[in-house]
């Protein structure tokens, strides 16, 4: 028996969860210094990063039964991996998470920029968890500056709550969180 959440298709994406197997697909995607801008200030992660931080770091929250992780997007049309979204309890990495309200991220490729990729997944991935997942508020962080990432968090329903600092092993910064009750979405 498959205890892992089916993903389906959207419009023009496919999703799959990623694993430790995915490595080369997570590096290749932060070797662009734009993309990783308002992550780290747009330092390249390194593959000794990606081995020793980054999926030991995915592994603990990945819970494919409640569609927890990092899901792989890929274009439809021709099998590329253009990025990933993340899904996580909100604060998971504190000594108080937010079992009931789920973090969105996201991260793409630059090429895959500007195409609505990004929203298409998220919201897709966010429809498809409020139908079959008990969560009660979907969330999303961002520096002030990340208009891009700002303006997907609005077409996704989301509304500004706060501007605060955000808590994590890797280094806290100063985001806007965004965010959206599970039940709007169930309605849309």
């Amino acid at each position: 028996m498959n205890d892992q959440l089916s993903m389906p298709p959207s419009n023009r994406l496919s999703y799959a969860l990623m694993g430790p197997a995915d490595t080369q697909l997570l590096f290749e995607l932060d070797q662009d210094a734009e993309v990783m801008r308002y992550i780290n200030g747009g330092k390249m992660t390194s593959m000794q990063e990606i081995h020793d931080v980054f999926i030991p770091r995915m592994v603990k929250y990945t819970n494919p039964t409640k569609g927890w992780g990092l899901w792989q997007v890929r274009v439809t049309a021709n099998d590329e991996f253009i990025g990933w979204i993340l899904v996580r309890p909100m604060n998971y990495f504190t000594d108080n998470p937010s079992w009931d309200d789920w973090e969105l991220g996201w991260r793409f490729k630059r090429k895959a920029w500007g195409a609505g990729y990004a929203t298409e997944a998220a919201q897709h991935i966010m429809q498809t968890l409020a139908s079959s997942q008990d969560v009660g508020i979907f969330s999303a962080i961002a520096m002030p500056d990340n208009l891009a990432s700002i303006a997907v968090m609005k077409k996704l329903g989301m509304q500004y709550t706060k501007t605060a600092m955000h808590k994590d092993p890797l280094g806290d910064m100063e985001v806007v969180y965004y965010q959206v009750k599970a039940e709007k979405i169930r309605n849309t």
